[in-house]
């Protein structure tokens, strides 16, 4: 049985995700009160936190996508809907809203990249 391979793109991506929300997830996290104060719209806390959790997640889905799970594609792309929402209650701009869809996007993207002729979707699980 040959042994599943990504391009070396789709990994520099993943790992990319993984570094990302961890920042994310710390800067909500411990930086949430001084990130809310230099919006126009502040963020009340409830949903700091859940832009927090939504970062731990995402980087659990980044090191699941990592060990070729599909399921973890679908949760990150159900997480970018969740930051939808919660960038819409919160009064942020609809095209500014909607541009965070386009993580998604990118990461489906980068996943259909070919390493000898198989992409990394086709070997997700």
């Amino acid at each position: 049985m040959e042994s599943k391979q990504r391009h070396g793109c789709v990994t520099a991506w993943l790992i990319f995700m993984m570094i990302a929300n961890s920042f994310s997830a710390i800067a909500y996290l411990f930086m949430g009160e001084s990130i809310s104060q230099n919006l126009a719209n502040p963020i009340p806390q409830p949903l700091m936190m859940a832009l927090a959790i939504i970062g731990i997640a995402n980087l659990i889905f980044s090191i699941m996508l990592f060990q070729w799970k599909k399921w973890a594609f679908w949760a990150f792309a159900v997480s970018s809907l969740f930051t939808l929402g919660i960038n819409l209650s919160i009064g942020t701009e609809i095209g500014a809203s909607l541009l965070g869809l386009s993580g998604a996007a990118i990461l489906y993207g980068i996943l259909q990249i070919k390493k000898d002729g198989v992409t990394t979707w086709e070997n997700l699980e």
